[in-house]
C-alpha cells in the first residue's frame, strides 16, 4: 500500500475514535479509485483487528436502485461488521459514542455455511443461509457532513456504525422475500415501508454480489456470519430521546433506543 493510502487510513482510524468527522475524500484526493477505496477499508480492518475486534459479517450498502443514482453509480458497496459494532435488540445506544447517526431496516442473513465467490448465484445463497433475522443498521460517516460520494464511503467502511439485531430467528424454507414487508417506526410514527425486493430485487441476490465482489480481495463468506444485504428504505436520519422499530411481518421485529 503507498503512503498516501495508508495517511486516508490513519485519517479514517482516528476520526472514528475521536468522533472528529474530517472533510469527503474525493475533495482532497480527486484522483482516488474505488479499487484504491477499498485498499483504505481493508487497512482499516486490519488494524482494528490487530487490536483485538473481531469480524462479525459483511454489510452491502447501495442497493437500492435510488442510492444509486444519488451517488452516480452502478453498483453497491460493502463494509465490515466488528463485535463491538453489535446491539442487543431494544438496546440504548448513546449518542456521543456517535458522529452523525441514519438508520436502515434490513433482512439479516446469518449464514450456515461458506460462500466463495466468484460464481455464487443466488440459489447459493439461500442454500448456505442458516436463518433470517430483522436487523436495523445504524450508519455513521466519518466524513463531514455526509458530503460522500461512492470513493468516500467504501474508504469508510460502507458507513457502518452499529447493527442491531432481532431475537427472532426465521428458516427461509417457504418464505418468499422479496415480498416481506417492512414497517419503519420513529417514536411510534410510521415513518416508512418498504419490501424485500427493495435489496437488488430480492436480498439474496445483494449477498450473491457480494459474495462475488470480495472474491477479487481473497475474502469468504463464513458460516456463522451475519450479512447485512441492503436497506429497504430511505436511512432515517435520528436524534437524542428517538426510538426507533422496524417491524417484518412473520419474520419479527426489532428496536433500538438513543439517548
Amino acid at each position: 500500500m503507498n503512503l498516501q493510502l495508508e495517511k486516508i487510513a490513519d485519517n479514517l482510524f482516528m476520526a472514528e475514535r475521536n468522533r472528529k468527522p474530517i472533510a469527503p475524500l474525493t475533495q482532497m484526493y480527486p484522483e482516488l479509485s474505488v479499487k484504491d477505496a477499498y485498499m483504505v477499508q481493508l487497512e482499516v480492518m486490519s488494524r482494528k483487528v490487530s487490536e483485538g475486534r473481531k469480524v462479525i459479517g459483511k454489510k452491502v450498502g447501495l442497493t437500492s436502485v435510488a442510492m444509486q443514482k444519488m451517488l452516480g453509480v452502478n453498483e453497491p458497496d460493502y463494509g465490515h461488521l466488528f463485535d463491538d459494532m453489535k446491539v442487543e435488540d431494544n438496546s440504548i445506544v448513546k449518542m456521543n459514542e456517535l458522529l452523525s447517526p441514519k438508520v436502515e431496516a434490513e433482512i439479516g442473513f446469518i449464514l450456515g455455511e461458506d460462500l466463495k465467490g466468484p460464481n455464487i448465484t443466488y440459489l447459493d445463497v439461500m442454500m448456505a443461509t442458516e436463518y433470517v433475522v430483522p436487523t436495523l443498521e445504524i450508519i455513521d460517516s466519518r466524513i463531514e457532513d455526509w458530503k460522500i460520494q461512492l470513493v468516500d464511503t467504501v474508504a469508510d467502511n460502507g458507513s457502518s456504525a452499529k447493527v442491531v439485531t432481532g431475537s427472532q430467528l426465521t428458516k427461509i424454507e417457504g418464505i418468499d422475500l422479496r415480498t416481506v414487508g417492512m414497517v419503519l417506526y420513529k417514536n411510534g410514527e410510521m415513518v416508512a415501508t418498504g419490501a424485500g425486493a427493495a435489496a437488488l430485487g430480492h436480498p439474496a441476490h445483494a449477498i450473491a454480489w457480494l459474495a462475488n465482489k470480495l472474491s477479487e480481495f481473497d475474502i469468504t463468506l463464513k458460516a456463522g456470519e451475519l450479512i447485512l444485504p441492503g436497506a429497504l428504505s430511505a436511512a432515517l436520519t435520528v436524534q437524542k430521546g428517538d426510538k426507533i422499530s422496524a417491524h417484518f411481518g412473520k419474520l419479527g421485529s426489532v428496536s433500538v433506543i438513543f439517548e
